[in-house]
Order: structure tokens, then sequence, then C-alpha cells
């Protein structure tokens, strides 16, 4: 289990010197009543005792007659009889200090044990304060978190007990990636997700990134608005074709060309009289600019509509809109295209205003709206119809 690098070198530096000879025994759970920890050592008066020897300096391990040694824990280890000898046993540390086992700073008692308010780091066998140790549960130090043998580097509290969090490198709670970096333009962002267009994080894929989804904005699926695209930018463009020919009804410039109206029809947009700007334009004429070929409607900003068979076409209508006395009785179907952002058409009274005029064909509503329907090629859409 990974531990914080300051636990253990805490125990080295401030608390050896409050190891010693006179320290109440570790294993009887009182420290001194000090909760495991010295804050004030004695002086010693005479040279620490050597672990190997018993009496006085010169004396054999025997002892004298009467002699009576015993343990540092105060257990009796055998009587010669006569003068009585006590023996303490210590530890000495890398610096020479004497160092009583169980206590802060010490090693480890058996069975990795220490006074009370310490615990035994396991990989150096040194006695540290509760909560040093990265695992134990217990939160302490450094450490941010420690939920013992839940650490993990996929879980909120990671194994070295710091918090998950975003660019550790770490693919923790919620988090879809992590590379381990604050590069917001690569594949993973800051936000530990990976790039999409309308993150608002523009990649090296991307020209622009606004965080929407908008077609009629300066930001088209990523990609800097211009007039042929196919999108109406509002505000700047009139109309977009999605080419920059002129004379087809949309200017190069995507500005709307007006045609020769008025009992004829035209390539360029003919208001149709009495509507809320809609507009008519042909992709082609014939028969002296009396029969439209492939109509086109635009609404307000919007253009491609496609007209289709439907039971609501009033065709005389639509002509006496355009400026004939009325609808020749020709007209034909046939298939066409209305991908996106074209669509499909039918004739109707309502939904945008009150009087007849060409409607989406999913919901019925346009006026400044994309288009919803696009299945066509169906073999009903209007190929050309004829006024007089």
């Amino acid at each position: 289990m990974p531990r914080l690098a300051s636990s253990r070198s805490a125990a080295f530096a401030v608390f050896l010197c409050a190891c010693n000879n006179d320290a109440t025994d570790p294993t009887d759970g009182g420290f001194g009543g000090g909760g495991g920890v010295m804050t004030e050592a004695t002086e010693p008066t005479t040279a620490p005792i050597d672990p190997t020897t018993t009496g006085e300096p010169g004396e054999s391990s025997g002892g004298a007659p009467g002699t009576t040694e015993t343990s540092a824990d105060g257990s009796s280890t055998g009587s010669t009889g006569g003068e009585t000898t006590t023996t303490t046993t210590t530890t000495t540390d890398t610096t020479g200090i004497d160092c009583t086992p169980g206590y802060q700073g010490c090693v480890c008692l058996p069975d990795n044990k220490c006074g009370n308010g310490l615990e035994c780091d396991p990989e150096v066998q040194m006695c540290v304060p509760l909560g040093s140790l990265c695992g134990d549960a217990i939160v302490g130090g450094a450490e941010e978190c420690d939920n013992g043998v839940n650490n993990g580097d996929d879980t909120m509290c990671k194994l070295d007990c710091t918090l998950q969090v975003c660019g550790d490198g770490a693919l923790g709670p919620g988090e879809a990636c992590d590379d381990g970096n604050t590069i917001d333009d690569d594949d993973c962002t800051n936000a530990c997700k990976p790039a999409v267009c309308g993150d608002m994080a523009v990649q090296s894929n991307e020209e622009c990134d606004d965080g929407n989804m908008s077609n009629t904005d300066a930001c088209v699926a990523c990609k800097a608005a211009v007039c042929g695209d196919k999108f109406i930018q509002a505000g700047v463009e009139g109309c977009d074709d999605g080419n920059q020919i002129d004379k087809d009804g949309c200017s190069a410039t995507c500005m709307v060309e007006l045609g020769v109206c008025g009992a004829q029809f035209s390539t360029g947009w003919c208001p149709q009289a009495g509507t809320k700007e809609q507009y008519t334009r042909c992709e082609s004429v014939t028969n002296n600019n009396k029969t439209c070929n492939n109509p086109i409607i635009r609404y307000g900003v919007l253009e491609g509509g496609v007209p289709a068979d439907h039971s609501g076409n009033n065709y005389n209508a639509w002509c006496m809109q355009l400026g004939f006395a009325g609808f020749a009785g020709q007209v034909t179907l046939g298939n066409r295209t209305c991908d996106a952002p074209q669509g499909r058409l039918f004739g109707c009274t309502g939904y945008d205003e009150g009087v007849w005029h060409w409607c989406d064909w999913q919901d019925g509503n346009w006026y400044s709206q994309t288009l919803d329907y696009h299945q066509c090629n169906d073999g009903a859409q209007i190929t050309s119809i004829t006024c007089q």
C-alpha cells in the first residue's frame, strides 16, 4: 500500500530524541500518560547501559551472588542471589541515539505493535502517529482522503490518498477520458470528455466551435460559414443555394435575385402576392415563360422547399399569386430529391398564415424555420406547372 513520505520523515526527524531508557514501558499501553508520544525527555545521569551486559562495568553477565536479572518489560530472567541488578533493553537508531521500541520514531514492538496513538509502518518497521499511513482509513497528515482498502486510482480516493481530479492521468468516476494534461484542443478536453464539435474547444480539424449546432450563425458544423454552404447566415445572407453562380435566384454573394415577374415565370425569385414573404423560382422556364420546371419555394429567409402532390394544392391560387390569370391545367409529377436543408412541401391554408401557401410536410409550420421532411424521390414531386 503506498504511503505518504511526510509521515516517515517526521517520525525520524522530530521524535527520536524523545526516546530514552527512563520512559514507561510501551507495552503497558500508557506511555507515561502521554498518548504514546514522549514530549519531554529526562537527561540520563549515566551512560546508556550496554544491553549485552548486566551489573556494573567489568562484571560478568552471570552477576554477583544474589543478582536478579530483569528484562525491559519487567519480567525476571533469573536470580543468582545477593546483589540485584536491572538490565533495560534499548535500540540505537542510525544517529546513535538510544530509542525505546514502541515509541514514536522507534522500531515497532513484536507483532507490529506500538504505543497509544501510534501505528507501525510495516515498510520501515517504525512507529508513527495514527493517520500517517495512506490506506489505514484515517485521514491525517498530508492526506486528502483515506478509504482504506477501498482506495483505488479508479475511485474518488486514489491509492496515494489524493482526491480524483480531471487531468491527473487516472480515469476516475464520471470521467470518459483523462490524458493527464491541460491541453484543451487534443482528443480529451480539460473536462475529461472526448472532443466533439459543439464542446467549445477548437480542435485541430475544426475552424471554430461556438458550442451550439445552429446552422444560421457564423460557425456551422465547426466550419466558418461561407456563401455557398447551403445554410443562410442570419443577418448576413439573403439566400444560399449551395453555389456562387449569378442569375439563378441567389447571387454569387448570397443575395436574393428577383426575377422578371408578373405573368411569367423566372429563374429569379418572384413573390407570391398576398403571402407573408413566400417566393417561387424555377430551375428553368419554357413555353414563353409560361411553364416553370422544377419549381423551388422560399419562405422568409429559408429556401429549398420542394412542392409535392397533395389534396391541399391549389394550382390556380398559386398561378394568380405569381401574376397569371390562372392555372392552365398542366402539371407534371416525377422524382426530385429534398435532402436537408431542402424539404418536402404541401399546399395549405393555415399554420403560418391564413391565405393559401406552401407548408412544411412534417408539421405545417415553415416561416423562417428549417424544413423537417426529407423523403422524396417517390414520383410525387412537382416537376413542372403551366399557368396562363
